[in-house]
């Protein structure tokens, strides 16, 4: 009888290391121009205020969008789709962003690429949580993470080397990110070929996951988590006020704001390794690193000398356990049934979070570094608090395990 790799040869550990090279390819685009969306915005007028609002509005469309299309995911199983349409929004508007000078447009597209990810993020994750079931969710989701941050390390390197070629011109950067938006395309096309359906991949319960709830509910412990990622997230700054500072104060030359980008991309995917391997078999203890983390990150990323580069580090080495881990653990205390739902309600927390985090971090910037500082810190401590006392006792058992 005839086969093909497309129908017999997708294991888990293949489909996660393919969709994870679909985010790579996905991410040269979207972190090229993530990484100068600050200081470009600046060329074009924005204040700290602005690009704090329009960054942290982004990430805000990206996950509360989440709320419908989680839901919609769980009654449709349209996952393919969800995921295709998603992603092409994504490849459309960042390199339109080459075509435009004018400051609301471009502010506009930035976070029409966003509302890509809101479309496709839960679909997606649903994806993986069944494929990452049977090679252990921690490691399945790192590894994604880790492919994906390779794509954030090449994505501003790119745009680098395009800005210092043109004297530092962003109309040609961003238009070159569309060879990569094609491929992604392409790539993700011969996915879905092969794995029409990844339910296959985890057939039945999870051994030691958390029962169904009742009529339909979220298990508690999913809000206690949730409330402990709303506030981590709430004094993490976006990207855009680092860059904005980086640049403004000359603390980085403007060419290579990208580059330090990179370097924090690159942190993400080994945060995520990391912490994916020990959540395996530490469970969500790993996740104090958080907070800790978070507190650090304005005392260093705001200074002017080469400490900077340090917080911006830090940064991408909690956006690394936000983006893996952190994601990992909602298969773990949700089923099946109800994942799309609840990645949906998680993003829109961590989306809420993230507006209120670009807001507070740009306009208290604006006002007073020592203000970001303490402000951080005391949202940092409580959020501590809350994982010590409230998550960690109730969390699910077996949660962070390899089963399988």
């Amino acid at each position: 009888m005839k086969t093909t790799a497309l129908t017999i040869r997708w294991t888990p550990w293949r489909f996660v290391t393919a969709f994870g090279v679909v985010s790579l390819l996905s991410d040269v685009v979207y972190e090229g121009a993530r990484s100068v969306i600050g200081p470009y915005l600046a060329t074009l007028g924005a204040s700290a205020t602005l690009v704090g609002l329009v960054t942290g509005a982004g990430e805000a469309f990206a996950l509360t969008g989440r709320l419908a299309t989680g839901p919609l995911a769980d009654r449709t199983r349209a996952y393919w789709p969800l995921v295709l349409v998603g992603y092409a929004v994504t490849i459309v508007a960042v390199p339109a962003l080459g075509l435009t000078t004018a400051l609301w447009l471009a502010a506009a597209l930035f976070i029409a690429e966003r509302a890509g990810k809101a479309i496709r993020g839960p679909a997606r994750d649903v994806m993986l949580s069944h494929a990452a079931a049977a090679v252990g969710r921690g490691k399945g989701f790192a590894v994604h993470e880790a492919l994906d941050q390779a794509g954030g390390v090449a994505g501003p390197l790119l745009v680098a080397a395009v800005l210092a070629a043109t004297g530092y011109n962003y109309r040609p950067a961003f238009l070159a990110l569309a060879v990569p938006a094609v491929a992604t395309m392409l790539l993700l096309l011969w996915l879905r070929a092969g794995v029409p359906d990844p339910r296959r991949f985890e057939p039945g319960p999870r051994p030691g996951a958390a029962p169904a709830p009742p009529a339909g509910r979220l298990p508690r412990v999913f809000w206690t988590y949730l409330a402990f990622t709303v506030l981590t997230t709430a004094g993490y700054a976006t990207f855009g006020v680092l860059s904005f500072h980086l640049a403004t104060r000359h603390v980085v030359p403007a060419a290579v704001v990208p580059v330090v980008y990179a370097g924090a991309m690159a942190i993400d995917a080994v945060a995520a390794l990391a912490s994916g391997y020990l959540y395996d078999r530490a469970g969500f203890r790993v996740l104090a690193a958080v907070p800790v983390l978070t507190t650090l990150i304005p005392l260093a990323a705001f200074t002017t000398s080469a400490v900077a580069v340090a917080g911006v580090l830090a940064w991408g080495a909690v956006l690394g356990i936000q983006e893996s881990t952190m994601r990992a653990a909602i298969a773990d205390i949700v089923p099946a049934a109800r994942r799309g739902t609840a990645y949906g309600i998680f993003a829109a927390g961590l989306g809420g979070a993230t507006l209120v985090g670009g807001l507070l971090t740009g306009a208290l910037y604006d006002y007073s570094i020592t203000a970001v500082i303490l402000t951080v810190a005391g949202i940092q401590a409580f959020a501590l608090a809350l994982l010590l006392v409230k998550v960690l006792p109730r969390r699910p058992r077996n949660s962070g395990q390899r089963v399988g």
